[in-house]
């Protein structure tokens, strides 16, 4: 019995906003000067990001015309966390309504019925009754159902949500788990700019991925579990963390991160391999969780990989930007659609990074009839 990844769809919110528009907007919120705009339009450039999406439309129209912020100078009376949660309840569910309708319709067709577990992930938002209760109301799930919500994780939540589907199918044959993560980042973009702020509104946008975790699917293509490894790294603690303010949620991102990361991923790796079943020397895919352009390139470097072997994370870094817990989905779900009967044995590691500072690893296989 093999715990698999059978299915995995996504969702976007309507708003495909170019990376130099939402420059503008940042640099015009900003009220910065003609140097100080050369520096952030730099900066933008330097992401490696073209597109995000958002729920909030103002980031690609002018001043004047902003529907969520004032259409004032500086922005005030500037949003305050209660509006902002209200926006979250009204824009997440239909995210995770779509991207989970996509999914179960996916290869393996599990009918809404038939999920015995809902798992739910977000670190943009809460609110309850929540989005896991408005999911089984909305998709028609048995209200019986086990449902588990993880928050406030950040960028590698969704490694906790497949481990515990990982755990789940392992205890349960007959088990058929659906995960949501869903995110809004854009709700909390702040005006103040610090450097922390500035790299932040660089990076982050909204996003909603759903997958399905059974036992042994009988899918032409799937993706089989082998191997999970985490590690913190408390050096890094200051350098990404996420608290909620009284104008949004605010969070700590500071240039450092690759640098924290780059101490500890060689060690995470070797250990991921020590805990698999079946030795791997080399493997043949990576879906590594682009966090920033700068992160992936430590990556490579530690790991010995060309940019060529990352594709898929910079493709999602470039279309979409940092999407927080669902974008490590939407580069497996990248992945997953290119794979035929030919990459079957491949192994994929996977990986991604957050608060704590906290590595998350792990290893799939691709299976299939």
């Amino acid at each position: 019995m093999e715990v698999c990844i059978s299915a995995i769809e996504t969702a976007n919110p309507p708003y495909r906003i170019e990376q130099a528009k939402i420059a503008e907007f940042m640099s015009t919120a900003h009220q910065f000067d003609t140097r100080e705009k050369q520096r952030l339009l730099a900066l933008y450039r330097a992401t490696g990001i073209q597109y995000r999406y958002a729920v909030i439309p103002d980031y690609g129209n002018p001043p004047g015309s902003y529907e969520f912020y004032p259409n004032n100078e500086n922005l005030e009376p500037f949003p305050a966390t209660k509006f902002r949660m209200e926006l979250y309840r009204k824009e997440a569910l239909p995210l995770a309504v779509a991207a989970s309708r996509a999914c179960l319709a996916g290869p393996t067709s599990v009918t809404p019925r038939e999920v015995t577990h809902l798992i739910t992930v977000s670190c943009t938002g809460m609110y309850a009754p929540g989005l896991d209760i408005d999911l089984i109301n909305t998709l028609g799930l048995d209200p019986s159902i086990q449902r588990f919500c993880i928050n406030f994780m950040g960028c590698y939540a969704a490694f906790n949500a497949i481990k515990l589907g990982h755990t789940i199918c392992s205890a349960d044959p007959k088990a058929k788990v659906l995960i949501v993560c869903v995110e809004l980042c854009s709700l909390h973009f702040q005006k103040m700019p610090s450097e922390d702020n500035l790299l932040a509104n660089a990076l982050f946008g909204d996003g909603s991925a759903a997958i399905i975790m059974e036992n042994d699917p009988g899918a032409d293509v799937a993706l089989a579990v082998q191997s999970f490894r985490s590690d913190i790294m408390p050096q890094g603690a200051t350098d990404m963390a996420w608290s909620i303010g009284d104008f949004g949620f605010e969070m700590t991102l500071s240039a450092y991160v690759p640098e924290v990361i780059k101490t500890g991923i060689r060690a995470l790796i070797t250990q991921l391999k020590e805990n698999l079943r079946v030795p791997v020397e080399n493997f043949d895919k990576y879906a590594i969780h682009p966090g920033g352009k700068k992160i992936l390139q430590v990556i490579e470097k530690e790991l010995a990989i060309e940019k060529k072997d990352n594709y898929y994370a910079y493709e999602i870094l470039k279309e979409f930007g940092n999407m927080s817990s669902p974008t490590i989905l939407y580069v497996l779900k990248l992945l997953f659609d290119d794979l035929t009967s030919e990459d079957r044995g491949n192994h994929v590691l996977g990986l991604a990074f957050g608060p704590g500072l906290t590595l998350e690893s792990m290893v799939l296989k691709v299976v299939g009839n």
